[in-house]
């Protein structure tokens, strides 16, 4: 599946459906705070969308008590989207326990959910890999890329990217003498899912292809190389200048912990903030729920 082609005019939906954030949480306040930033850039978008945050732990609402609120507010239907860069634990077994609880407790409105908004089926989005590269240009001299990330036909709507292992990163990239590094760190959170770690290193391929200088993975915990590794590497290779690009939805202990790794091996020059409330995310979060199909009656999940 290829991410379709996106609109950022009203709604094709009718507004009986209604969309559903659902973030990991934390007891970060920052986090929440870039969620409900989120949720009112994808709304910003869709005008006359009622879009809500929910979150699977530490912060609330929960998923299953916005869709009963939902439900009793008239919706005919909700789309859940996992604010997830990987297709872990949480998307693969914690978001159909959502719905698998609301209706042993009673939910009835039909509900469905999208994919994650990281890669899945090989495809890194391009909305995914513009929003990396808006947020890098924040901190660095890369210009804005022009018509980068908009809508594409379903054909051409995400980067293949070759797995990692033993891949050279491309040299033509989009055409910038000097950004003003050459290397990037992936600043991820980890995991021990070696699928969605494989799924990151895609997404670091695919944005090195595009740079055209290496782009090397990190991450806060589970998963080796941290971000003092990470940029050692890339210095050793050649590398003066490292960037940092954020490969988090949100601020919290585990960007905080990769960041200051990779800062203390000396040669970042710039840090891209999280992604947040990217106007590339929330293009990004409305195409998968544009993907779904909600069935007409409530199903077992």
């Amino acid at each position: 599946m290829r991410t379709p082609p996106l609109s950022t005019e009203a709604a094709p939906r009718t507004d009986d459906t209604a969309l559903v954030l659902v973030a990991h949480g934390s007891r970060d306040p920052r986090a929440a705070n870039a969620t409900r930033a989120l949720v009112r850039a994808v709304a910003a978008l869709r005008p006359g969308l009622d879009v809500r945050a929910s979150y699977l732990d530490h912060a609330g609402p929960r998923p299953g008590e916005v869709l009963t609120a939902l439900e009793a507010a008239g919706y005919a239907r909700a789309i859940l989207v996992p604010l997830l860069l990987t297709a872990a634990y949480h998307g693969r077994v914690d978001m159909p326990e959502v719905l698998r609880t609301a209706r042993a407790e009673g939910l009835r409105m039909p509900a469905a959910i999208s994919e994650v908004i990281g890669p899945f089926d090989g495809v890194v989005p391009d909305l995914l890999l513009a929003g990396l590269l808006h947020r890098l240009g924040e901190v660095t001299d890369l210009p804005p890329l022009h018509g980068y990330g908009r809508a594409h036909p379903p054909e051409t709507a995400g980067h293949r990217a070759p797995e990692a292992e033993g891949r050279e990163p491309a040299k033509a990239g989009i055409g910038v003498p000097d950004p003003g590094f050459d290397a990037v760190v992936l600043a991820a959170a980890g995991t021990n899912d070696a699928t969605a770690r494989g799924t990151v290193a895609q997404a670091a391929v695919a944005l090195g292809d595009l740079l055209g200088v290496p782009c090397t993975v990190a991450y806060a915990s589970a998963s080796a190389p941290t971000g003092a590794e990470a940029v050692a590497a890339l210095r050793t290779a050649g590398a003066r200048r490292i960037a940092i690009a954020g490969y988090f939805l949100a601020p919290g202990r585990l960007y905080d912990t990769v960041v200051e790794s990779a800062r203390s091996a000396g040669g970042v020059v710039a840090v891209a903030p999280p992604l947040t409330d990217a106007r590339d995310i929330a293009r990004l979060v409305l195409s998968r729920a544009d993907a779904v199909t909600v069935p007409s009656t409530a199903l077992a999940a």
